[in-house]
């Protein structure tokens, strides 16, 4: 293993990561905002089966809505095949008692789709729980790069290409490309536009933001 990759693994990637303390942090709390999560049928878009697997916490029944299905149903959780901002039309009635999205906003891929992506939200259930990484953190959390985010399109393909902590390295400048491109972090302005009725919670790390979580109750 390359060193960037050890200190990758020890950031964010390995059971016992600082990422993975913030992940038991935020399932702690979304089990407290919602005590009576054991008894509901929750809505994953953007999530995967495994990782609902692997959680501390287990609803009565998850959904999963993705590009990347992870075949049948397990344990309640099963993985249907859809687009969070355009729902087919067999899923169009679909409705549960919480949708829950972690860390899949940022992904989908500029503002109109966030707000069809959050017209979905709306639409699937009364309650939410939407996180994402905060756009002023000053560690770009994908690339774990200072300031990346704010960065011209092609000096983040440069660096992209040769920074050791990237999570996918590649040397192929239009792979690059389409990875920087699929990511754009936003703030609590648009989180709050998006989502008006619900409160925006902060994740913090030495006093500074994190992530940003939209939580209706």
């Amino acid at each position: 293993m390359s060193i960037g990759s050890t200190i990758r693994n020890q950031l964010v990637d390995s059971p016992t990561s600082l990422a993975e303390r913030f992940r038991l942090r935020r399932w702690e709390n979304l089990s407290a905002t919602y005590p009576d999560l054991a008894e509901m049928h929750v809505i994953d878009l953007g999530g995967t089966v495994s990782a609902w697997q692997r959680a501390p916490i287990r609803p009565r029944r998850v959904t999963v809505l993705t590009f990347e299905p992870e075949g049948e149903q397990v344990d309640g959780i099963e993985a249907r095949y859809a687009d969070a901002c355009a729902l087919p039309a067999e899923l169009r009635d679909l409705r549960a008692d919480l949708v829950y999205s972690n860390a899949v906003l940022e992904h989908v891929g500029g503002a109109e789709r966030r707000q069809r992506f959050a017209e979905t939200v709306h639409s699937l259930a009364d309650r939410h729980w939407i996180q994402t990484p905060y756009r002023y953190f000053p560690i770009e959390p994908h690339w774990l790069f200072p300031g990346f985010q704010f960065l011209p399109v092609a000096a983040r393909v440069a660096i992209g290409r040769r920074w050791k902590l990237v999570h996918t390295p590649t040397q192929d400048a239009a792979s690059m490309t389409s990875s920087v491109l699929s990511v754009e972090l936003v703030g609590v302005t648009e989180l709050r536009h998006l989502f008006p009725q619900s409160e925006v919670r902060r994740e913090r790390f030495v006093a500074l933001t994190k992530s940003i979580i939209a939580v209706k109750t």
